[in-house]
C-alpha cells in the first residue's frame, strides 16, 4: 500500500520514537487531519503532518499508521466560521483536499487469495455466483465506488471496483467485506491485498493465465473468469471499464494458453486433489479402494474423470439430482458410475475408502460426529478414510481431523502436488509474462484514453454551437432564394472545416498505446484546450457523480 502523493520529507524522526508519542502529536492538529487509519504495509517510510511540519517515521515493524491525504483541510479562519453552514463536500471543495474533486477515478483490487489468507478465512467471505450481482449492486451504492466485479473461487475472493478515491473506496469495500463476512475489519487488513491501476490489471491477466493459481497454468480459472463477465452482462455497476477489463482477461487468458505450452501438461486443482489421494493411500490398493464423489459439478466431474483416467473402474457419485450424473456417464462409457441420491452420503461413505466433496452447500455435510459413527476402513487401506474437501466454504469440518480413523484434506492442502508438478512449467511461465506486458499496455493505453472523452465532447460541442450559429447567420445573408444545393454546399464545408480544425486537436488527445505519447502529455494536451476554450468551467465529472452517490444514499 503505498502512501499518496503529497506529502514531502522534511524532517526524519529516530526509531525509537514510539506509535503512541505519534498519535498524540497528531491528535494536537485537529484542524489539519480530520482523521487516520491503520493499515499493513511492507515499507518502512511513511510521511506524516502535524501543523506546519511535515515528518519522516521510519519505522522497523511493518504496522504503521498512515494518515489519510484526501481529509487534510487547511486552517482557514473563514472556513471555520462557515463549518457548520456547509457541506461536508463543500468543505472539501473549499480545502487543500480540493485535489480530490479533481482526481481521476481508479481500478482498484481488493482481496485475498490462498497465499495471503488461509481457507478459515476465505470460506467466510465466499460469494455465491447466484449473488455475485447482489453484491455488484451494494458495492456501487457505496459513495465512491462506482463500478464493480467479484471474482469468488475455491482459492481467492476478490473485489474488482472502479473507485472515485483510492482510500476512501478502500475502505468502504473493506467495511463491506467485513460486514458481510463477520470477519473484524483488523483480521481483514492482516490477510488482504490491494493494488491499483496498473498492478490491479496485471495481477487480473496473471490470475487468468493461470500464473496466480495453485496450480500453475491450470485452465479452470479462465471459466470463472468468463462466468464473471457473463453473469455482470446487463447488471448496473458492470459498465464500461470494468467490463472491459475481464473481457481483455479473457483475450489474454486465451493468447497465453495459445502461445505458450503453459497449460500442456498442467492440473487443476481437481487433478490434484485425485493424485493427492494416491499419494496417501498405499500403492498396493490404488486399484482396489472404493471412491465416493459427492457433487456432480464442475469440480465433481473433473474428480470422477481424473479418477477415472488413473484406472478407477466404479466411481460412487452422490447427487440431488441424476441429470448430471447420467451426462457423465455417458461420457466415460468404460467406468461404472453409481448414482446415489444425497440422503443416503452417510451410508456411501461408510462404505468408502476415499471420500472427494465439491459442493456449493454453505452448511457442513461431514461432521465430527457423523464420521465416528462409520465403520472403519481395511487395514489394507491404512485404516483411515481419507476426505479430500475441495469446497470453499468447506463440507467436511475441521474437527473431523480429529477422528482417529479419519484423515481430511483441504485445497490448502493440495500445495504438496502442485510443488511437484509446478518446476517444469516456471520457464514457461516467463513467455506468458511477455504476453501479459504488452497486452497490460494496451488495456492501460484504452483505459486512459477514456480521461479525455468529457473534453474531446465538449470540444465538438462548442465548435458545433460556432459552425451551427455562423452557418445560419450566412443562410439569413443569402436569402430566401437560395438554392437546396448551395444550402448543401455551404452546410457541407463548415462541416469539412470544423473536422479539419478539430482533427489536430483530437489526435493529440487519443492514445492508443502505439504512439509515443505519454499519459502525462495527453493530459497536458487536455488541460491546455480546456484552458484555451474554457471547457473546464463546468463542474467536474468526477464531483457530479460524487454529488449523486451522496445525494442518492441521502434518500
Amino acid at each position: 500500500m503505498a502512501v499518496a502523493s503529497g506529502f514531502a520529507t522534511s524532517l526524519s524522526v529516530n526509531n525509537s520514537y514510539s506509535e503512541q508519542k505519534l498519535k498524540m502529536e497528531i491528535s494536537k492538529n485537529t484542524r489539519s487531519i480530520q482523521k487516520f487509519s491503520y493499515c499493513y504495509s511492507s515499507s518502512q517510510t511513511r510521511f506524516f503532518k502535524t501543523g506546519n511540519i511535515r515528518i519522516r517515521e521510519v519505522i522497523p515493524e511493518k504496522r504503521l499508521f498512515v494518515l489519510n491525504p484526501r481529509c487534510e483541510v487547511v486552517s482557514n479562519p473563514k472556513i471555520e466560521a462557515k463549518r457548520s453552514s456547509i457541506s461536508a463536500l463543500e468543505l472539501l471543495k473549499t480545502s487543500a483536499a480540493d485535489r480530490y474533486t479533481k482526481e481521476t477515478s481508479s481500478i482498484v483490487v481488493v482481496g485475498l487469495n490462498f497465499r495471503t489468507a488461509p481457507i478459515e478465512i476465505r470460506e467466510k467471505l465466499s460469494i455465491p455466483e447466484a449473488q455475485w450481482h447482489q453484491a455488484i449492486g451494494e458495492l456501487c451504492a457505496l459513495n465512491h465506488i462506482e463500478e464493480a466485479a467479484v471474482l469468488s473461487t475455491c482459492n481467492r475472493m476478490e473485489i474488482y471496483v472502479v473507485a472515485l478515491s483510492q482510500h476512501r473506496g478502500v475502505k468502504e469495500v473493506t467495511e463491506w467485506m467485513s460486514k458481510i463476512s463477520a470477519v473484524p475489519i483488523s483480521e481483514l487488513c492482516q490477510h488482504r491485498f490491494l493494488l491499483y491501476n496498473k498492478d490491479a490489471t496485471h495481477h487480473l491477466f496473471e490470475v487468468s493465465a493461470g500464473l496466480d493459481s495453485l496450480v500453475l497454468g491450470e485452465g479452470q480459472i479462465l471459466a470463472q473468469v468468463k462466468q464473471v463477465v457473463k453473469t455482470g452482462q446487463g447488471v448496473p455497476g458492470f459498465d464500461r471499464k470494468i467490463s472491459g477489463l475481464f473481457k481483455h482477461a479473457i483475450t489474454v487468458g486465451k493468447r497465453v494458453r495459445t502461445e505458450t505450452s503453459i497449460s500442456t501438461g498442467s492440473v487443476s486443482v481437481s487433478s490434484a486433489a485425485v493424485e493427492l489421494a494416491l499419494m496417501k493411500l498405499p500403492e498396493s490398493s490404488h486399484a482396489t479402494a472404493r471412491m465416493l464423489v459427492v457433487g456432480a459439478g464442475k469440480m465433481g466431474k473433473l474428480v470422477i474423470k481424473h479418477l477415472a483416467a488413473k484406472g478407477c473402474t466404479k466411481i460412487v457419485v452422490v447427487n440431488r439430482t441424476e441429470d448430471r450424473v447420467s451426462t457423465i456417464r455417458k461420457e466415460l462409457e468404460d467406468v461404472e458410475i453409481v448414482y446415489r441420491p444425497l440422503s443416503e452420503m452417510l451410508a456411501c461413505a461408510a462404505e468408502a475408502d476415499v471420500v472427494f466433496t465439491s459442493t456449493a452447500s454453505e452448511t457442513l455435510l461431514f461432521s465430527k460426529e457423523q464420521v465416528q459413527a462409520l465403520l472403519p476402513v481395511s487395514p489394507q487401506i491404512g485404516g483411515r478414510r481419507l476426505f479430500i474437501d475441495i469446497s470453499v466454504p468447506r463440507n467436511v469440518g475441521s474437527c473431523v481431523s480429529d477422528v482417529e480413523t479419519a484423515c481430511v484434506y483441504n485445497v490448502d492442502d493440495l500445495k504438496e502436488v502442485v510443488e511437484a508438478n509446478k518446476e517444469d512449467r516456471l520457464h514457461k511461465a516467463m513467455e506468458a509474462q511477455a504476453i501479459i506486458k504488452e497486452e497490460v499496455k494496451q488495456f492501460e493505453a484504452w483505459k486512459d484514453s477514456l480521461e479525455t472523452v468529457p473534453t474531446i465532447k465538449k470540444l465538438r460541442a462548442y465548435a458545433e454551437r460556432i459552425r451551427s450559429s455562423e452557418f445560419d447567420k450566412c443562410l439569413s445573408k443569402m436569402g430566401n432564394d437560395i438554392t437546396k444545393n448551395k444550402k448543401k454546399a455551404i452546410y457541407d464545408l463548415s462541416i469539412g472545416i470544423v473536422n479539419k480544425l478539430l482533427h489536430g486537436p483530437m489526435q493529440h488527445l487519443r492514445c492508443d498505446g502505439n504512439d509515443n505519447r505519454s499519459l502525462s502529455e495527453i493530459l497536458e494536451n487536455m488541460n491546455a484546450l480546456n484552458r484555451i476554450f474554457s471547457l473546464d468551467t463546468e463542474i467536474s465529472v468526477l464531483e457530479q457523480k460524487i454529488r449523486a452517490k451522496i445525494e442518492q444514499n441521502q434518500k
